[in-house]
């Protein structure tokens, strides 16, 4: 399937790497599929690309890689809509953003993937002990021509 976006030009992607979210995703409520991309080889980093709009994606991770210890508090009954029945058939992915040279993790707003139908959920927790903005990684300054960028 192909899909335009404004970072990767026009892509080719396998429908079996697109996310449906029934609901949306908080703000962008009539944005349905997504196609997850990989950034790089290795990476703990995706893009989720809109596959109608071009400009709307976000970078996600899996916010196990930076907080061992996080789980999402839910009850298997609320994620019936997207078919979950097992905890084992899920992907919790997290929107990073950058603030500064700092990468954020919304940890309160995972993302639930249930892997075998591909349909999706974005939860709101009331778990205070994580935040929206929660830090993950400092991003390394760049040095350009021996002075850092």
């Amino acid at each position: 399937m192909l899909i335009d976006t404004s970072r990767f030009g026009q892509l080719d992607v396998d429908r079996d790497r697109l996310i449906v979210f029934d609901d949306g995703i908080l703000g962008f409520p009539t944005q349905h599929e997504y196609a997850l991309i990989q950034t790089g080889q290795g990476s703990g980093f995706y893009w989720l690309q809109s596959v109608c709009t071009r400009d709307l994606a976000f970078v996600v991770c899996d916010p196990r890689l930076f907080v061992a210890d996080y789980q999402v508090p839910v009850k298997l009954e609320e994620l019936d809509g997207i078919g979950l029945a097992d905890a084992k058939d899920a992907q919790v992915f997290v929107i990073v953003n950058k603030v500064d040279d700092l990468l954020t993790g919304n940890l309160q707003g995972p993302l639930v993937v249930n892997v075998t139908t591909r349909k999706a959920r974005q939860l709101v927790m009331s778990d205070k002990r994580f935040s929206t903005r929660h830090p993950l990684m400092r991003v390394p300054r760049q040095t350009v021509m021996g002075k850092t960028a």
